[in-house]
């Protein structure tokens, strides 16, 4: 086996990561790095004579210069940190980023069994070191938490434990860091065993197994395969397709559906489907019993890139799109471009909307990349487009992790949604798919921005020939607009008489402004 990125191992003292990593790094021909041995070498002291005498918060200094430079080059290694080190917020999403990082994890009498002396160990010094063990693994669990996968080392030997961080390290994953509501997006392409893989892992009780009647019928054998090795109850619930089953009474059946079944709180809720099924499922699954859990297998080039990935959950209310929700996080998103071979060309095109987007607000990169490859992404090269779409969740990723309930820079994802919820409530869901109603906005909005004085000229067009290359519309009739505008009033991001608005200042740059409704308006009709 090759390891494409360094693989970090975090965790609490006497968990083994020095001796599993030392394994993984043969296994795989790379250096190995022990981060405490590091600190020694560079201080010329002890670790626990450093940690003594500096105290630890300049200790947790000299860990941080040593190590980012380790997490910024591309070399590929194995690396141990010291129990504290991932306590340090910017070193654990910096190595998320960087490589692949796994916990290993093991109960506080264990931990103090396994350290033959304590007088090397200054922070376990105590009447009670099992006791402070226990007090310090609860102070760390959420930073322990972050992290691709966690391991349970005991009754595991070395090569036990080493062989499944390989194959942790193996998968294209990325890490969405929520504390103890972390969990990662796997990508993969035509491997339906990791969705059953990653449901064995949860141990559920049974499934609840939310669908369309579209999507059975394409992807069913998938959902199947995956399925097979997964040794539990499985009740499966097909919903009409398309956003007008987004409302209260599918919600509703749904719940009849899975407590009729006699579901307990041990249930995995797996939606396999669209942005309507991810969402139905996931607030189903957010409500149902006060609380379960949800995987989500987004089959949509939407879902997989926007509405699976951070939580927002919802249905539709008759005064507008996504009145009613949650936030939610999932416990694992699954996303295997294999689906895509099957999606109709219109839909995969409308998906590609929500990849322009957060390119626009958040990734000039994403952007060039787009720019360059925009032929070869809308004719569904799966090689380029698992590449964009690895890059747009970990930029949604990257958003999510600093503001998960939109109290502040995820905003910016709504560029186009304030008009393009409109139309599309305006249309009754039937005239524009969202992405292309978010197409239709965003360039609205950019343009609208521009005369407003808020950005600068020429950002809207660029945007609107990338869509239009994207096979994207990017006009709407005036009719329409007038139409629609009682529902941009009725837009949940609306304060009084004035709407947050995200205006791009320039690629990957953007900010959000209160603009009142009026002046949005005046800019809009022109």
């Amino acid at each position: 086996m090759r390891a494409a990125r360094p693989i970090f191992l975090s965790g609490f003292m006497a968990t083994g990561k020095s001796t599993v990593g030392r394994v993984v790094a043969t296994e795989l021909g790379v250096p190995f790095v022990d981060t405490d041995a590091l600190l020694a070498a560079d201080s010329g002291r002890d670790v626990a004579e450093l940690f003594a005498t500096e105290g630890e918060a300049r200790f947790r200094e000299r860990e941080e210069r040593l190590i980012m430079p380790l997490l910024a080059d591309a070399s590929v290694r194995v690396v141990s940190f010291g129990g504290g080190v991932v306590t340090n917020p910017r070193i654990r999403h910096a190595a998320m980023e960087a490589g692949t990082l796994v916990t290993l994890t093991a109960a506080p009498e264990t931990i103090i069994a396994r350290v033959p002396s304590l007088a090397g160990r200054p922070n376990l010094l105590t009447s009670s070191p099992v006791d402070r063990a226990r007090d310090l693994l609860q102070l760390r669990r959420e930073a322990y938490a972050e992290c691709h996968a966690s391991i349970a080392t005991e009754g595991r030997s070395p090569a036990e434990i080493a062989a499944r961080v390989l194959a942790i390290a193996a998968a294209d994953a990325v890490a969405v860091p929520l504390g103890l509501r972390s969990y990662a997006v796997e990508l993969t392409d035509g491997d339906p065993a990791r969705l059953g893989t990653a449901l064995e892992e949860l141990a559920p009780s049974s499934l609840f197994v939310v669908t369309d009647a579209n999507v059975a019928a394409a992807r069913g054998a998938w959902l199947e395969a995956a399925l097979a090795v997964v040794g539990v109850p499985r009740h499966d619930v097909a919903i009409a397709p398309g956003e007008a089953s987004k409302t209260l009474g599918t919600v509703s059946r749904l719940w009849d559906e899975a407590l009729a079944r006699g579901v307990d709180r041990d249930v995995v809720v797996v939606a396999f489907g669209g942005g309507v099924v991810g969402d139905l499922a996931a607030f189903v699954a957010s409500t149902l019993l006060r609380g379960t859990r949800c995987v989500q297998v987004p089959t949509s080039l939407l879902a997989m890139v926007d509405s699976s990935v951070g939580g927002k959950t919802g249905f539709d209310h008759a005064a507008g799109k996504n009145l009613v929700g949650s936030f939610f996080q999932p416990n694992r998103v699954l996303i295997d471009i294999e689906h895509l071979a099957t999606l109709p060309v219109r839909e995969r095109a409308a998906g590609l909307a929500e990849v322009v987007k957060i390119a626009l607000v958040r990734n000039a990169g994403l952007l060039a990349v787009l720019e360059r490859e925009a032929e070869r992404v809308a004719a569904g090269d799966r090689d380029v487009l698992r590449s964009v779409i690895r890059e747009a969740v970990a930029e949604k990723v990257r958003v999510v992790r600093e503001d998960e309930r939109e109290s502040g820079v995820r905003a910016l994802l709504n560029l186009g949604h304030t008009l393009g919820h409109a139309l599309e409530s305006q249309g009754n869901y039937t005239r524009l798919l969202h992405g292309e109603a978010v197409a239709v906005g965003t360039v609205l909005e950019m343009a609208a921005c521009e005369r407003m004085g808020l950005a600068e000229s020429g950002g809207a067009e660029r945007a609107a020939e990338l869509f239009r290359r994207l096979g994207l519309p990017t006009k709407a009739e005036r009719a329409d607009l007038e139409a629609a505008w009682p529902y941009v009033l009725a837009d949940k991001k609306r304060a009084a008489t004035a709407v947050k608005l995200p205006v791009v200042r320039s690629p990957g740059v953007a900010e959000v402004v209160r603009v009142e409704l009026d002046a949005l308006r005046a800019a809009v009709f022109g």
